[in-house]
């Protein structure tokens, strides 16, 4: 027979990755939101779920029930197999711990799946993300990574991050670039799916007295920043990088593919349009329209982005910030990991001495 287990039960498996976690809700649900790391193994089709809520909200509890019986059994075979093919323990799941993931459960472990229910379901997982979210404790300090629109600090961060350095990717965790144009090409995270992926990478960070992170804005794409963040963001050590803006146009043209999103690129441009200068803007419509977007990009950080950034960054300039100047993406995240490397060894030293 299955097991229920507790949220906290189901977090100290998940840190020994000892079973596979699955969510028996729909394939909707599940790409709305849903526990970090999980697979979608579901019950019911969307179409399935809305026909079984119809009858049990218009005709009866026990004609959603039949129902529900009747497409379950006719697709047993598969969804067992696909447990199956896990070969190992499974923890599963539906929205509140009920019908779903009890039969689920019930049914993989009768043909010798050894299985776990959620209690609570995932609705138990989202509160003790918003709890963990109101009362988590970032004791690391940040080193915040700025600089002009397309100097690469995402790319920064990804590669320091895969060299076992601690990191938060902001733009990877809400699935956005953070501008006007950020969400071409990409399918933005809503705020539930951020902040889960947000407690699991703090929780996640290296021991280190700094973490690095990106100087994002309080918004990115859909989602808002905790305050624990944005007080990190300010009071951290501010590194701004300068790079070439022929580097920086490569890099966007590299990260955007502005030729396959080419309506996306004309119709996010129009929403800034009337912010620039009225000849700097007809010269980039232009060359946005007949595909020159080399220059398009030239002439949107020459004339859009480039002074937007300088009138931001001037909040944070002060005696302790650190100005990178770099030919390209390699020399910066050189120059960015030797100050990491710098600040760590001076603060485990001063730890070292009780200062």
């Amino acid at each position: 027979m299955f097991q229920d287990i507790t949220i906290e039960r189901l977090l100290e498996l998940r840190e020994k990755k000892e079973f596979s976690l699955v969510d028996v809700r729909s394939p909707s649900e599940f790409n709305e939101h849903t526990i970090p790391g999980s697979i979608n193994i579901p019950l019911f089709t969307d179409e399935e779920r809305a026909e079984v809520g119809t009858l049990y909200k218009q005709v009866s509890v026990e004609a959603a029930k039949a129902r529900g019986l009747e497409i379950v059994s006719a697709k047993l075979p598969a969804f067992i197999k696909s447990f199956q093919e896990l070969s190992r323990d499974v923890v599963v799941f539906c929205w509140r711990g009920g019908m779903r993931s009890k039969t689920a459960a019930t049914v993989i472990d009768l043909m010798g799946v050894h299985s776990y229910r959620l209690q609570g379901g995932f609705r138990t997982y989202r509160q003790w993300v918003i709890h963990q979210l109101e009362t988590i404790e970032l004791a690391q300090e940040a080193i915040v990574l700025n600089g002009y629109t397309g100097s690469n600090k995402t790319v920064i961060l990804q590669q320091l991050k895969q060299e076992g350095l601690p990191v938060l990717d902001l733009e990877g965790m809400a699935n956005h670039r953070g501008s006007i144009f950020g969400q071409i090409g990409l399918k933005p995270h809503n705020q539930k799916t951020f902040d889960s992926l947000l407690v699991s990478e703090i929780e996640k960070l290296p021991s280190s007295p700094y973490f690095l992170m990106e100087g994002e804005s309080k918004r990115i794409g859909k989602v808002l920043l905790p305050d624990i963040l944005l007080k990190k963001k300010e009071s951290g050590h501010q590194l701004f990088i300068h790079m070439p803006i022929e580097e920086r146009v490569q890099h966007i043209l590299a990260d955007y593919s502005p030729w396959n999103h080419h309506d996306e690129c004309v119709e996010a441009f129009h929403l800034i349009k009337r912010r620039i200068h009225t000849p700097a803007a007809a010269k980039t419509e232009e060359a946005l329209q007949t595909g020159n977007y080399a220059e398009a990009v030239k002439l949107l950080l020459t004339y859009y982005y480039d002074p937007l950034y300088e009138r931001t960054a001037m909040q944070y300039k002060d005696e302790q910030t650190i100005d990178l100047y770099v030919k390209n993406t390699e020399d910066a995240m050189v120059k960015v990991k030797e100050f990491w490397q710098k600040k760590s060894r001076t603060a485990l030293k001063n730890e070292a001495k009780g200062l």
